[in-house]
């Protein structure tokens, strides 16, 4: 049973996307738990999916790896043959996949988060592994560590914040789930900042 749960690397850790009137923030945890050991101090959660538009990864790490290729590869096949796609777009073809294989009995293991920024503005939206989507217009989380984050989340949000407000509130949730979440930590966070034309990537 122990060398089974040596074999399935899990991100047990906490995810979030805040909307700002500027703008997006992703933010994210660095480690990786395999049953109750760290495997991982500086793992990557985060992941650009094109120029204004990225995810968040919580849950098993191979199932979430495998989404996030497939839909980088969906998106930049779609935007070769045709134009720029929505943030919601690419959510919806997401939600579709994950309810795909839920029904044949073969579920992804995964709480995604898909956040960019598009026509509409900035634009988050929340997935789970039976292809629920929802769209989020201040801020959503996943992991372990959320239930915890969200009480600061709850706390400090205000409407209108601008995106530089939102990377000081994504650090103070982290930190508090890092405190008290023993899968939540690593070296340090992740956090990813898209607005309009222009992405940055910030190490807290």
């Amino acid at each position: 049973m122990e060398s089974k749960n040596l074999n399935k690397k899990e991100t047990g850790t906490t995810t979030m996307g805040i909307v700002c009137k500027d703008g997006l923030v992703l933010a994210a945890d660095n480690k990786a738990t395999a049953g109750h050991l760290i495997v991982n101090k500086d793992t990557r959660k985060i992941y650009k999916i094109l120029d204004n538009m990225a995810i968040t990864i919580a849950g098993t790490v191979g199932d979430a790896q495998s989404m996030v290729r497939l839909l980088k590869a969906e998106m930049r096949l779609y935007e070769y043959n045709k134009s720029k796609t929505s943030v919601k777009a690419a959510s919806t073809l997401l939600a579709n996949i994950l309810r795909s294989s839920y029904k044949s009995y073969m579920p992804e293991m995964v709480q995604l988060i898909l956040g960019g920024y598009d026509f509409r503005g900035p634009q988050l939206f929340s997935l789970d592994l039976a292809g629920g989507m929802s769209e989020e217009k201040q801020y959503t989380f996943s992991g372990s560590g959320s239930v915890i984050a969200v009480g600061v989340l709850e706390g400090d949000y205000k409407d209108n914040m601008t995106i530089d407000e939102g990377v000081v509130l994504v650090k103070k949730a982290l930190t508090a789930a890092k405190e008290r979440d023993v899968f939540s930590g690593g070296i340090g966070f992740d956090v990813l900042k898209i607005t309009e034309g222009k992405t940055e990537w910030i190490k807290l």
